[in-house]
């Protein structure tokens, strides 16, 4: 793992395009509908420092000891324990690259080609185009963190600079300041509601981080680099959502450069924004399919790509929700690996962690998480779920007999 180490500036790349998230624009237009301006920037303070704090905490494990999450998951739930968790974001991860190639192909193929897409009707034209994409993103996550690292020097700065000018132009062009458009509206979401959503954006994505940072040179540079990121790429995209829902009344900056003629520069903002997310969930997926079922990760990414590009316009119009209950599911693992850590930090160093079967108060903790998650509407759900399942574990680890079945 040494040898394949990262540059300070390439693992800040990595990680800032992990976050330049197309579904986090969706939750940007909830907030701009429900807070007025200064809600929002609450909102995303709040929220923006418990993702950090969260992705942090995996981010400094990874940079440390090297390991992804799946050889994390490997020594706090059990060899075979850790199924569970490696299914969960493999799974969940397939989901969010089709629904990225469909986020793709079903615009362009609308506008560009002038195509009618509906969710009973998708020409070959928009299937053609998420063939190609399709194609494009498993090939960058099948070379490994050195495709994701080219893929994110190309789309970082396009996106981050293309997206901010269009965002001041809309700005610019429109007849009320920000202050005075975000104040428009019912705005009946709360401060703390609205910081929930920016949790809840990332927090299933954030998970992985550890599969990422394990190539940072240190701990330190792995902790700094991903709160940073995390905080930056995830603000330019709530702000990228917000602006254009006020300003467009879109879901996403590629309706605002629409507005502005920006037709073609869309069209390349848009696929770079869903690439740098697409091929690091890709990337994700493989290794924990490779742990599941021993096969190379190469030959699993190659998998989950095809997977992922045959169901991509039948996931986006029917999975998005299910992805959503899925996303409340990954915290509570993420809790446990962070814990087991922590609390084993000697053992893991040294590569000397007990071997089991399987925890089960860890495999126990996740499943009560992620039920409270998804049902109890209080506080922050992804917190909730955290708190459940680190109860658990530690009420294992108190009590000194974790049941392992082997």
């Amino acid at each position: 793992m040494k040898n394949k180490r990262l540059s300070n500036l390439s693992m800040f790349m990595v990680m800032l395009g992990f976050t330049f998230f197309s579904a986090s624009m969706w939750a940007g237009q909830q907030l701009a509908a429900g807070l007025d301006f200064r809600g929002f920037l609450l909102a995303l303070l709040l929220g923006g420092l418990i993702l950090a704090a969260y992705t942090g905490a995996l981010g400094y494990i990874g940079g440390e000891s090297g390991f992804s999450l799946d050889e994390l998951a490997r020594r706090s739930f059990g060899e075979k324990g850790s199924y569970l968790p490696s299914a969960m974001i493999s799974f969940t991860q397939i989901g969010w690259f089709g629904v990225g190639l469909a986020m793709f192909a079903i615009p362009v193929a609308k506008e560009l080609m002038g195509l009618e897409v509906t969710p009973d009707h998708m020409p070959w034209q928009g299937y053609l185009l998420v063939v190609i994409a399709g194609i494009l993103m498993t090939g960058s996550a099948y070379f490994d963190i050195k495709g994701l690292t080219v893929i994110s020097y190309i789309a970082v700065p396009a996106v981050a600079i293309l997206g901010t000018v269009a965002m001041i132009l809309a700005v610019q062009r429109g007849d009320a300041t920000l202050v005075e458009q975000f104040a428009k509206g019912s705005k009946d979401l709360g401060v703390l509601a609205g910081a929930g959503l920016v949790v809840g954006s990332f927090v299933s994505g954030g998970t992985a981080t550890p599969n990422f940072t394990r190539y940072a040179k240190n701990a330190r540079v792995a902790c700094i680099t991903t709160i940073v990121a995390f905080f930056l790429g995830n603000s330019l995209m709530f702000f990228f959502g917000a602006v254009s829902s006020i300003y467009a009344g879109g879901n996403d900056i590629f309706e605002v450069m629409l507005n502005l003629n920006m037709f073609y520069i869309a069209v390349l903002v848009l696929g770079l924004n869903i690439w740098t997310t697409n091929d690091n969930a890709l990337f994700t997926a493989g290794l924990g399919l490779s742990n599941i079922f021993g096969l190379p990760k190469k030959t699993m990414v190659l998998i989950a790509g095809l997977i992922g590009t045959v169901a991509a316009v039948w996931l986006y119009w029917n999975f998005c929700g299910w992805l959503n209950v899925l996303n409340c599911t990954l915290p509570p693992v993420g809790i446990i690996l962070i814990i087991s850590y922590f609390t084993h930090r000697k053992e893991y160093l040294a590569d000397a962690v007990p071997q089991r079967q399987v925890d089960g108060f860890a495999v126990l903790g996740v499943i009560l998480g992620a039920v409270v998650a998804n049902l109890v509407h209080w506080g922050f759900p992804a917190i909730n779920g955290m708190a459940v399942a680190a109860v658990c574990y530690l009420a294992g680890q108190a009590l000194g007999r974790r049941p392992a079945l082997n």
